[in-house]
């Protein structure tokens, strides 16, 4: 027909998708559509022509359920706002053109060319009020709605809204900024370095070299590159500032997409510091801070600038992450890099406590609902999830994927996907439960335990051994912060060793946790484990040196009936100490050529166990303080 060739002529994916409907279902679609376009270029400066109210039920009973036309919408330059699609004003006028000139082209075609492209503008309402037809055409019927319109509009525009979104990550551009702040060659070359360790400890490894990058990059995203966001300091005095609700966004914040401006006040200069909540990742390569939202937008960047197939994932409880495929494992890893965490996916449910209904995977071939992935309560979750029906929910995804998606792709890789999806299928089905020294982890190979520092004891455990340095002072002198996660070696001129296990000699069960709500930070050892233990090693032999005197600083806590034991173990003879932050020194020690310092965690009551004994608890604010310290004089 003379519309399907309009249609294939059109620079518009929407439009196309739009044109596939039946002629009475696209006309009345395209003169709803033209509505809102011409009313916003006839009165460029009037908010009311700007906003479409998603309950509005013109909008959703005769645009939201027709294919193709809010995607229309956003490519006209809508975006998602909490109860309303916004046209903001930093939205190009151009683009909106090219749309609404390629719908009324199609238009005009269906209709015998009777019709003239120039806006026939509205000039009462944005869109057309509830009593008024918009048409007289009747509207095929959607399928089964939940009960509640608004809140399925609600969702349905959420998904619209992320699965445009993510199509920024594809951007050849915006992939090319991200490579230029990556390390890429100190990543891969640590990735390449850890493989090989992993190997020897495995020979049978299945693992790739993308699986160690994966890791490499997680860690670097979280210790070297974004910053948590709690309250911003006062620019003016430094000081500390508190979330007083919101300030109207700026063009600029507009132009990165911040809808939402935080109000960061400080009470001693009653000044306002500005927090936008950008959304677009190129910014975010820039700014380098934010809460989850931010961490887990750049994080997908960056995964997709480095060649890794990733998806960014949201769950309705308020959170997001991302999800990456190893080839080699050929499954999907959760990482979530606000925690520096790889494929614990139970993490949310059995250690924070989340009550989980709906979490979503978006990538730029299609949407997947993954919340079976994330619980081992699959009924507890679907007795939640009732703000969408369920075969709602599947024939809308369904529906995404196949038109909007999947249709462009080759046959090859239509048929890896729908594989791929049959492999998480099946795995949904069994529930997993959360193992033992893992936090919702899956167990996996021994490499990949390794991998993830998840073991008792590292092939390779760090040990300290005197530099050169050292031994012409005759000191070996250790600091950890919990807070900066770093170990400073005052000894050999101050340095730095980042992150808690780096120097570890044995660890089991234990893992660093960062409470963003109370501004707190401590080791703990995992959910599920009854014990937690690390070790540090400090071996003078190399030196040909011995112990003159050793002293230890060791902070812990505990509630409940939660315990910490320290020991040092000396050659032949074992101390147990107390964890109360005092400076403890060891008489008994002298002489000795290898000392090993020894924490276990353990007791604790209810679901809360694993909290109940804690290392080296500080506060975010404390970045200046220590909270373990070894100071080991030497002799000959």
């Amino acid at each position: 027909t003379v519309g399907s060739s309009c249609c294939e002529m059109s620079a518009s994916s929407a439009v196309t998708i739009l044109c596939e409907n039946s002629n009475d279902v696209f006309l009345d679609a395209a003169k709803l559509l033209l509505t809102y376009a011409d009313n916003i270029l006839r009165f460029p400066n009037e908010e009311k022509y700007r906003s479409i109210r998603i309950g509005n039920p013109t909008f959703s009973t005769k645009l939201l359920p027709i294919k193709g036309a809010v995607e229309c919408l956003f490519e006209m330059g809508f975006e998602e706002a909490e109860t309303h699609l916004v046209f903001p004003k930093s939205a190009s006028v151009e683009q909106l053109k090219l749309i609404r000139e390629s719908i009324a082209t199609e238009r005009d075609q269906r209709l015998g060319g009777g019709q003239s492209v120039q806006p026939a503008v509205q000039t009462t309402t944005a869109a057309p009020q509830p009593g008024h037809s918009a048409s007289s055409q009747a509207v095929p019927a959607a399928p089964p709605q939940p009960s509640s319109l608004e809140s399925s509009m609600s969702f349905f525009v959420t998904l619209q809204s992320n699965f445009q979104h993510v199509m920024l990550y594809e951007s050849p551009d915006l992939q090319q900024e991200a490579r230029r702040v990556i390390p890429q060659q100190q990543l891969l070359s640590s990735a390449e370095h850890n493989l090989k360790k992993a190997k020897d400890a495995e020979p049978d490894c299945k693992l790739g070299i993308e699986d160690f990058l994966v890791l490499e990059l997680l860690r670097w995203f979280k210790q070297a590159f974004f910053s948590w966001v709690n309250c911003l300091p006062c620019s003016r005095c430094g000081g500390s500032t508190q979330n007083q609700g919101s300030l109207s966004p700026t063009t600029d914040d507009l132009r990165w997409g911040a809808q939402r401006v935080e109000n960061h006040f400080c009470q001693s200069c009653q000044l306002s510091t500005r927090f936008p909540r950008y959304n677009n990742p190129e910014k975010l390569l820039q700014t380098r801070r934010g809460r989850c939202g931010e961490w887990a937008n750049c994080f997908t960047l960056c995964c997709r600038a480095l060649g890794l197939e990733a998806r960014y994932v949201w769950d309705s409880t308020d959170h997001v992450w991302t999800e990456v495929y190893s080839v080699c494992q050929r499954r999907w890893l959760h990482c979530d890099s606000c925690e520096n965490v790889c494929d614990k996916p139970l993490l949310y449910e059995a250690g924070w406590g989340k009550k989980l209904s709906y979490v979503l995977a978006f990538s730029k071939d299609q949407v997947v609902d993954v919340t079976w992935r994330y619980s081992c309560k699959h009924p507890e979750v679907l007795a939640r999830r009732t703000r969408v029906q369920e075969a709602w929910l599947m024939h809308t995804i369904n529906g995404l994927n196949a038109s909007k998606r999947q249709q462009p792709l080759s046959p090859d890789r239509r048929r890896e996907l729908t594989e791929r999806l049959l492999v998480e299928l099946v795995q949904f089905i069994s529930p997993k439960k959360p193992t033992q020294g893992e936090l919702g982890g899956e167990s996996g190979s021994l490499a990949w335990r390794l991998a993830r520092g998840e073991t008792g004891a590292a092939p390779e455990g760090f040990v300290f051994t005197p530099t050169d340095q050292e031994k012409a002072d005759r000191l070996l002198h250790v600091r950890y912060s919990s807070v900066r996660d770093e170990y400073c070696r005052l000894s050999n001129n101050c340095e730095v060793i980042q992150t808690w296990d780096r120097c570890l000699w044995t660890k089991e069960s234990v893992f660093r946790k960062v409470e963003h709500d109370w501004e707190m930070v401590y080791l703990a050892r995992t959910e599920g484990s009854a014990e937690g233990r690390i070790s540090w090693k400090f071996d003078l032999r190399p030196a040909g040196l011995k112990v003159k005197s050793v002293s230890i600083t060791a902070a812990s806590q505990t509630f409940e009936s939660g315990r910490v034991c320290w020991r040092l173990q000396a050659g032949a003879t074992t101390t147990e100490f107390s964890g109360d932050g005092n400076r403890r020194s060891f008489q008994d020690a002298a002489g000795s050529s290898e000392l090993i310092v020894t924490a276990e965690l353990g007791g604790g009551d209810g679901d809360a166990s694993w909290q109940h004994s804690q290392l080296f608890r500080q506060s975010l604010k404390q970045t200046e303080d220590h909270s373990f310290e070894v100071q080991i004089y030497l002799d000959d």
